[in-house]
Parts: C-alpha cells; structure tokens; sequence
C-alpha cells in the first residue's frame, strides 16, 4: 500500500509518494502566501495528481497534510495558520474533492513526530516527544504508539511552557519561554548580544558581519577555543536542558527526540544536554533516551503519510 504524504511550509511544499515509511517520489512547490488558501490548495492536488501518475497501477490509500498552525485533526480544519494567513480553512475537504482521495490533516510538527516514531530515531519506542529546535520549537507527543493533540488538537504545545517567569519575551506575547531560550532564533540572538560585548571574542573571526550570525557560528568558534562562545553554549544548554528536564518530569517519556539544524551538531549538543537532564530530572525513575532525529527534512513528508498509513492499520 502506498501514501501520498504533503508537509507544508512556510517557504516550500513538498509531497512525496511513500511505501513504509521510504519517499518513493516527490515533488515541490514554493508556498504562495500571498495568492490565497484556494491557490495554494490547487498546488497541492496538482502535486497529488502527478505523483498518482507516476504510482501507476499501484494502491493508494489516502493522502496525509502536516500543516502549520492551530489545526482540527478530526474535521480537518486549519482554524489559524499564521504564517500561510489563513482563517478557517477546511484543508481535508478540499483536498479529498480535488483529489478523490481521503485525506487527514494534521499540525506539521506532530506529523514529523509520528514519521520519527513510527519510522526514524523513535520506532523502538512506544511513547516519545519530538521537539524541533528552529525559527521557534516545535513539538508532538507520542503516547502507546499514537499521536496525543490534546483539547481540539490544540495541545503539544511545549514551546510554549515557561522556564523563566518574566524572562525573554516571546512571538506568543508572555515571557520566558522555552521557545525564547531554546530555539534557534534564540541562539544567534545570544551569540549576537555576546559579540558586542565581548569585541575580542573569536566569534568576530567566525563572522566579521555580525547581521550573518547564524546557529552554527557558535559551534564555529568554540572550536577555536573561544570562552565567549564557551559561555552562550553553556547558559544555552541550561536552558535547553531546562525545558527538557520538564518534559521528563511531567511525562516521563521513553525519549525525546530533537530535530532541526542545531542537531546537526550530534554529540556536542547530546552529550551535555544528556548529562543536564540526568542531573536535573526528578527523582530515580526510567531512563529517558536521548537522540537526535534521523528523518532530518524527509520527517515531515513521512510523517503525514503514516497519518493515513496507521489510521488503516
């Protein structure tokens, strides 16, 4: 059986027809925000049509749409999606009218969470949280093997717990969350406060511009042995491991799973943050695993096929 898996961004659209968790195809497309949700939509179902084209005579059972945004896994609703300006947009019944095919539509970053579980860094699990370190954190709860969405599919959202009352503010309008420490945003907008304050800092040979700073110029310069660059990585995996730490407290997870740039950094961002959370967790209880994600960008895709490919199990 085969799938057609969609994960729409803010910048791109990919679909990608997939068998068992492998892409056997796939297609992009840039997002038009500016154009509307109905253009956007037709993008997709232009998508979906070539790639059941290419499947041939094989059996696709459905398509599966990780979206961004506050989205109504049951109806299928986009109830808001900021950054594509939509309100109210009833994805999973456009997109089976244009296409024939069911269609399930889920928030993006629990569909990159289920594709990790079922698939990538979590499928020896049975319960895991996938958090994606970007532009903000990103985050989905797996509990026995299924996706927990909370209330009206509004749940899961980690990012935003506070770890520091009257901290950082946040895109969300409090202060002090895990996603205003964590993120990768939050990252170079530390390095950047560093640079200027400490203008002999190495950080200033790894980037003379300091408008280029991006997540890797830390790493950069702490290997050039650079002690600004050695304090912003520390205080930052505090903070990463802070908000860590609470998901272990309140849910105890078999693991967590991080995603996105930063953890191209593999070990020099696992070894210390294992070490923190072993520290810092409450209590004796399980150990929680500890990993980086595997399905890297293919995550999202693989995941909102699995949408329909477990719903079918």
């Amino acid at each position: 059986m085969y799938q057609i898996g969609i994960d729409i961004g803010g910048m791109s659209i990919k679909a990608g027809l997939v068998s068992d968790g492998r892409i056997i195809s796939w297609r992009s497309v840039p997002t038009d925000t500016d154009a509307g949700a109905d253009k956007i939509i037709g993008d997709i179902a232009a998508m979906v049509n070539q790639l059941k084209e290419e499947a041939g005579d094989k059996i696709i059972t459905g398509v599966g749409i990780g979206c961004p945004g506050a989205v109504s896994s049951s109806t299928g609703v986009v109830d808001h999606a900021y950054n594509l300006k939509w309100d109210y947009v009833p994805l999973g019944e456009k997109m089976q009218k244009l296409t024939g095919y069911p269609t399930r539509v889920c928030n993006d970053a629990n569909a990159a969470a289920l594709g990790e579980a079922k698939y990538g860094a979590g499928k020896r699990y049975n319960s895991s949280v996938f958090i994606t370190i970007g532009t903000g954190i990103g985050s989905g709860i797996i509990i026995d093997g299924r996706m927990y969405e909370g209330n009206q599919s509004k749940g899961a959202e980690i990012g935003h717990v506070v770890i520091k009352s009257g901290g950082e503010p946040c895109t969300c309008g409090r202060r002090g969350c895990f996603e205003a420490y964590s993120s990768a945003t939050a990252l170079i907008r530390d390095t950047k406060r560093a640079m200027l304050k400490h203008p002999d800092s190495k950080l200033w040979t790894v980037s003379p511009e300091i408008e280029k700073v991006t997540g890797k110029t830390l790493f950069d310069a702490m290997l050039l042995e650079d002690r600004t660059a050695k304090r912003v990585f520390d205080s930052y995996i505090k903070m990463l491991g802070e908000g860590l730490c609470n998901i272990i407290n309140a849910l105890r997870p078999e693991a967590i799973i991080l995603g996105g740039g930063v953890c191209a950094q593999g070990d020099v961002l696992l070894v210390p943050l294992k070490k923190y959370i072993n520290k810092y967790a409450f209590g004796e209880g399980p150990h929680v695993g500890l990993h980086i994600a595997s399905l890297k960008n293919d995550a999202g895709i693989i995941g909102a096929a699995a949408l329909v490919a477990w719903s079918n199990a």
